[in-house]
């Protein structure tokens, strides 16, 4: 029988690949075309860190940083626009589809490496900040360099792909491998 859910893909937690990637190339376009920017978040979430630095740093602090001197100055601009439209998109995607849900510890980690909830928030953590600083070394995010410079054809943005998921599928095997009984 068909569910009323399964009638509207804005309801479903699943999406059709093949629609997904159509529309972020819709997206990317539209981006482009209206403003003149490409997708990208890294830049926006290493400006909300300079803004959580500011407390702490002061403005002038933060303005003379070289880490956020170089682009990411704290601002309302494009970039944090970004990061908060994709945030408020995922939870109200979540909220509608019915799958939003608060968990610490997911269900493949307490499998793999054990219930604690500190261990898994300080890998999460140590994780997150691996990823950001990969990022800001190359200049951008999976999001610019996979969808945006992939678009655009460049090689930098190709071989950030390719080393991103053979890292990925080697990082997984080595995480996720089988114990022998």
């Amino acid at each position: 029988m068909i569910s009323p859910t399964s009638l509207s893909p804005i309801k479903t937690h699943r999406w059709n690949p093949y629609l997904v990637g159509a529309l972020i190339g819709v997206l990317s376009i539209l981006t482009f075309s209206l403003a003149d920017k490409p997708i990208g978040i890294s830049t926006g979430i290493a400006q909300a860190a300079g803004a959580c630095a500011v407390p702490v740093m002061g403005a002038e602090g933060v303005a003379a940083n070289t880490y956020w001197a170089k682009k990411a100055v704290p601002a309302w601009d494009y970039g944090s626009l970004f990061v908060v439209g994709s945030f408020l998109g995922a939870l109200i995607s979540s909220l509608m589809s019915r799958s939003f849900k608060v968990e610490t510890v997911p269900t493949v980690w307490r499998d793999r490496f054990g219930p604690s909830v500190a261990k898994r928030l300080t890998a999460a953590f140590l994780g997150g900040v691996v990823i950001i600083f990969g990022a800001r070394l190359a200049d951008g995010c999976t999001s610019g360099h996979g969808i945006s410079g992939s678009l655009q054809l460049a090689v930098s943005s190709w071989t950030f792909f390719l080393v991103m998921f053979a890292s990925g599928i080697a990082t997984a095997f080595v995480i996720f491998r089988r114990r022998r009984a």
